[in-house]
């Protein structure tokens, strides 16, 4: 099954929007009519990490894009931190008309989401935080992502991007061969490997902390809220989505089995149905069901 192939049951287009200047990649799909979904990936990542979930979203306005320095997205030549990720999500929303939407955020998309939604409020109807960062700042984790990135990006080896793709599933299987051209294609032109430090800025620890969601700000979330994690997840432990989970009133944490940093992507027959339910009934409110844990296992 390829990306293309996942793709085909519905029509689709893959275009640039200008966001306050900076030329952004974005796949457009589903209703137009419908509310918007917006698809946020993780740190050196791209739109191709959702590319399991966009058909099974197509009731709603679909948006996956290439975040701020990423993926074929524009590039401004500075560190970039929270703030800087948010003020690009909130221009392209303004250019392509989005009053309000569903964010869907993976790893640092998860982080830019939350932060978004304490800032803009306003702007963001629901939260998916799928091994969402900006919790913790743990040195080793850092320093795995920092290294595994830089090799991949400023040595001429697939061989390194595919380790680094493998190291966010718990089934190598999942870090699909076309997967990995894709990514290897994007972490070598020559735009994205000078710009690589400037996407990995967030893995020093100085800048990192003082992003961090503090749980006061974490408490300030008003949103129907969904965290999902992963049970293998490499860069982050159950407790960190547990905290998350207690901080966050009114949200609904789902566990994974057998599942790393990717639980859209390795178990998208899990994820998505929870994902539309969430979706659909407006999220779990701070009633009767505030504090549900599920556990989705194969």
């Amino acid at each position: 099954m390829s990306i293309w192939t996942e793709l085909s049951p519905i029509a689709f287009r893959v275009e640039y929007v200008d966001a306050a200047g900076v030329p952004t990649r974005t796949l457009r799909a589903g209703n137009p009519d419908a509310e918007p979904v917006v698809f946020l990936h993780g740190t050196s990542g791209h739109l191709e990490a959702f590319t399991r979930n966009v058909v099974a979203h197509a009731e709603y306005d679909v948006h996956a894009i290439d975040m701020l320095g990423h993926g074929y997205t524009g590039k401004p030549d500075r560190p970039y931190e929270i703030a800087d990720y948010v003020r690009h999500l909130v221009d392209y929303f303004d250019a392509v008309g989005i009053t309000r939407a569903h964010i869907v955020g993976e790893s640092l998309g998860g982080w830019v989401g939350a932060r978004t939604a304490t800032t803009h409020p306003e702007r963001v109807q629901s939260l998916q935080l799928l091994c969402a960062g900006g919790t913790v700042a743990n040195p080793a984790v850092m320093e795995r992502i920092k290294t595994s990135t830089r090799d991949a990006v400023t040595t001429d080896d697939v061989e390194l991007t595919r380790k680094r793709l493998r190291l966010l599933m718990a089934d190598p299987a999942d870090a699909t061969e076309e997967l990995v051209e894709v990514r290897h294609a994007i972490y070598h032109t020559p735009e994205f490997v000078a710009n690589v430090d400037n996407l990995l800025s967030l893995q020093d620890m100085e800048r990192r902390t003082r992003n961090l969601l503090t749980p006061e700000e974490l408490g300030r979330i008003t949103q129907p809220t969904l965290i999902v994690w992963g049970r293998e997840n490499p860069f982050g432990e159950v407790p960190e989505a547990s905290a998350m989970h207690e901080n966050i009133p009114g949200s609904q944490l789902e566990l994974f089995e057998r599942c790393g940093h990717w639980p859209q992507h390795e178990q998208a027959e899990l994820y998505n149905p929870i994902s539309l339910e969430f979706l659909r009934t407006g999220g779990w409110k701070p009633t009767e069901e505030a504090g549900r844990v599920e556990t989705a296992a194969r």
